[in-house]
């Protein structure tokens, strides 16, 4: 059999507490991949986002997409396979459009915003792969009480539950490659050593075609 080109970029997306940060560093690990995290104590805006929405809504999502982008143009000019923990998409077709569903951000910054990703989004390669982690909003509950950060506990169930109605409806269209579905409610890969066994065998046979 004719071995596969190497992967350069596998993407992790997944809500607020659907555990991306968890599986990306144990793949990192398994497969020698390099991790990219979201940095989420550097991000000047967060804290003021989370204290007056409508206000910093834009600007948090400016930066969430230049962070990205920067990410995506060192996958593209490095020569080692890396893993992303959450995607480009993900900000535009789900974080963004919640905030202006919300009344948090106006139509005038929602459009403008959705245009400069379409922009930025014909300039780059999509993932050789995205996994997709699906977790019902109790599972979310529960892994985010779990890590304890503060900004995230005041996040309320109904900002959950919106955000994983908008993932479905991003991963029932993806059409950018190739995808794979975690349902978390069942696969426990970060307890379960037989279920993170398992994820790893559908890599395996969606990027290198082993069975």
């Amino acid at each position: 059999m004719a071995k596969s080109k190497k992967p350069k970029h596998i993407a992790i997306a997944g809500n607020i507490g659907a555990g991306k940060t968890t599986l990306t560093e144990m793949l990192s690990k398994h497969y020698r991949w390099i991790p990219q995290f979201e940095d989420v104590d550097h991000n000047p805006y967060l804290m003021d986002f989370y204290d007056d929405m409508p206000r910093w809504s834009f600007n948090l999502q400016i930066f969430f997409l230049n962070s990205r982008l920067n990410q995506l143009l060192e996958i593209k000019n490095g020569t080692e396979t890396v893993i992303q923990d959450r995607t480009i998409y993900e900000d535009a077709h789900i974080f963004a459009p919640n905030l202006h569903d919300m009344g948090l951000m106006s139509q005038r910054d929602f459009s403008n915003y959705f245009k400069f990703f379409e922009t930025l989004k014909s300039m780059v390669e999509p993932p050789d792969l995205l996994i997709y982690l699906k977790a019902s909003v109790p599972t979310l509950v529960s892994q985010i009480q779990k890590r304890g950060r503060e900004y995230e506990e005041n996040i309320r169930l109904d900002y959950l539950k919106k955000l994983n109605e908008l993932y479905n409806r991003f991963v029932e269209s993806y059409k950018e490659g190739p995808m794979l579905i975690i349902d978390c409610d069942k696969i426990k890969f970060s307890e379960n050593e037989e279920d993170f066994g398992h994820i790893i065998e559908k890599i395996d046979s969606t990027l290198f075609g082993l069975f």
